[in-house]
């Protein structure tokens, strides 16, 4: 086992919990349906966070992939993966816990949590921003990286529009931030896809097993 394999089975099964709590928290919502006002601003919120998660799962092959084993590394997994928990925790209310027959209003969640919620995802966000920065003064690789004029454009624009739709005191703003935060998510997945689609993605594996 290589000291990637051994850190990502630490980290990965982090993210996965967060992941499955999100999942879980959708779930009971859909199981509690006939007492849900759903709207549409925490399936949203729900999106982005999946959507975070999934490229932290990328970011940790990109970052992590050569870094040594090492106690101080799994304590900042740990940090990282941890805040991404409490978000996913947080994103859909606990529908057993407002009691049995009181009806429960996604939109009030969200404009109740959404400083949690937000603030968790751009504090992950900042963490790993600041590793960049750090790793960039040690290793020439993460230096070309960190010069990218692109990343720190994008940079800019997530933390800017989290920010806004975190703390923002007009819910008009806080929305709009939202809806751009969530484009530019999807945006840079169409890259992604675009990218695969380029490279002729993948073939089934033939012969013998």
């Amino acid at each position: 086992m290589s000291a990637y394999e051994f850190f990502f089975s630490f980290y990965g099964l982090l993210l996965g919990l967060s992941v499955a709590e999100l999942v879980g928290g959708f779930a009971r919502v859909l199981h509690e349906r006939e007492r849900i006002r759903f709207g549409w601003l925490t399936p949203a919120l729900a999106l982005f966070v999946a959507i975070d998660i999934a490229t932290f799962w990328n970011q940790a092959w990109v970052i992590f992939r050569g870094a040594p084993f090492n106690t101080f590394l799994l304590l900042v997994s740990l940090s990282i993966a941890a805040t991404f928990y409490v978000a996913a925790s947080v994103t859909f209310p606990r529908v057993t816990a407002e009691g049995a027959h009181e009806r429960v209003d996604l939109d009030a969640h969200f404009w109740a949590h959404r400083k949690l919620v937000f603030g968790c995802i751009l504090g992950a966000n900042l963490i790993v921003a600041v590793m960049v920065v750090i790793l960039a003064q040690a290793d020439a690789g993460f230096a070309k990286v960190a010069s990218s004029v692109t990343l720190w454009t994008g940079v800019a624009i997530f933390v800017a529009a989290t920010a806004t739709a975190a703390f923002a005191p007009w819910r008009r703003v806080a929305v709009g931030a939202l809806i751009v935060a969530l484009l530019y998510m999807m945006w840079q997945m169409a890259r992604s896809a675009a990218e695969l689609a380029s490279t002729g993605g993948w073939s089934p594996m033939t012969g013998a097993g």
